[in-house]
């Protein structure tokens, strides 16, 4: 199953500098793994943003779910999800 990701970032300000690079860090692995297993297809930085539009291809939402939960930045995310499917013009 597909699907179009974005993901906003608001890491607090206050939020010690240690942790937000060690989390920041923990995050870039993750996705790097998830990448590499070929369940985040795609990842794109929008423009002036601490923010990303990826494609997942995933076996369900429970697995979308599983792998959005876990992100490290989870926490501090706004996350919008939308199912894509073929449409009937594409070659």
């Amino acid at each position: 199953m597909l699907f179009a990701v974005r993901m906003d970032v608001d890491i607090p300000r206050d939020l010690d500098p240690a942790v937000r690079e060690e989390t920041v860090a923990r995050e870039k692995a993750y996705c790097h793994e998830l990448q590499r297993s070929g369940e985040w297809k795609r990842i794109w930085r929008i423009v002036g943003l601490y923010s990303n539009i990826s494609i997942f291809d995933v076996e369900s939402n429970a697995r979308l779910h599983e792998i959005l939960s876990g992100l490290p930045l989870f926490p501090f995310m706004r996350i919008e999800v939308s199912p894509l499917t073929t449409h009937p013009s594409a070659l």
